[in-house]
Parts: structure tokens; sequence; C-alpha cells
């Protein structure tokens, strides 16, 4: 299994949105960064889990846990010129950007901000790409060390 981290705007798409979804499902679409794309595309697999953070907002966090329902398929958005992720450049035929579709496990009792994360930048967070200066990526890897640590510091301070 591999874990992640999917970054959404609370304006644009929040973690309610997606529990409130159908199936409390949806894709995760728009994703228009070759990196982020690759991750999808090459490393995304059906049952994977990730962290879904809240980013450009006043205070980012990862807000809870979602788990990815499905392989990486083309992404229909960038074919619809009447969409704003849409890239002309992009064809079904060829297509340049992926998707995968997305279901909301659980909520953490309460958000885990990115000013609390940070605490641990030194030390069990030190690798952790989220912390690294300039990485805006919307998609990112969480190795199994970093998975269970965030995990456990969400559990602690639920009983805060």
């Amino acid at each position: 299994m591999n874990y992640w981290l999917l970054k959404s705007e609370p304006s644009t798409f929040s973690f309610t949105d997606l529990k409130t979804s159908p199936k409390r499902q949806t894709h995760w679409d728009g994703v228009r960064n070759y990196q982020a794309r690759n991750f999808i595309r090459d490393g995304m697999r059906k049952g994977d889990l990730a962290f879904f953070y809240h980013s450009s907002c006043a205070d980012p966090a990862i807000a809870g846990i979602v788990r990815i329902v499905s392989a990486a398929y083309p992404d229909h958005t960038a074919f619809d010129a009447s969409d704003k992720h849409y890239d002309a450049s992009s064809e079904p035929a060829n297509p340049r950007w992926y998707m995968v579709d997305v279901r909301y496990e659980r909520a953490f009792e309460r958000a885990l901000t990115l000013r609390e994360l940070k605490q641990y930048k030194a030390t069990q967070l030190a690798e952790l790409a989220l912390l690294r200066r300039g990485n805006r990526l919307s998609v990112m890897p969480i190795d199994a060390k970093q998975w269970n640590f965030i995990i456990e510091l969400a559990r602690q301070h639920s009983q805060d």
C-alpha cells in the first residue's frame, strides 16, 4: 500500500464537500503539474490511502483520510473547452493529464494544522515533502513512517 497527501483549497473543494458527495466519492481532477500527474498515473493504486489537506486558507491543515478507489485514468476535464481545467494540447487519444477516484474514509476529530506538523520538521517529519520550502505539489507521497506518525499525532490531539 502507498500513502499520499492530496491538497485542495477548501473554497474550491473541501473535505466536507467530499463527505457530502454521492457515495462520499468523487474524481480527483484538475491536476496540472507533471510531477503530481506522474504520482497519480504511475504511483497511485486502488486501495491506497491519502491525507486530505486544506491549503491556501487561513489555517492549512490535514482534515482527514481518503481512499483511492480507482486506478488512474485520463482526466476528462482536460478535453472540455468549457471546463476551467481545459488543456487544448491534451487529446483523448493521447491524454496528458490523469485522475483517480477518491472516497471519504474518516475525518480527524480535530484538523492537524501545518503549524503543528512543523513542530516535528527537524525530527519525525524531517523528510515530509509538505514541510519543504517551495513545495506546492497538490499530490505528494508520504512514507509509511510519516503516515503512522501523523496518524498517532492526530489520535493524541483528539484526546486533548
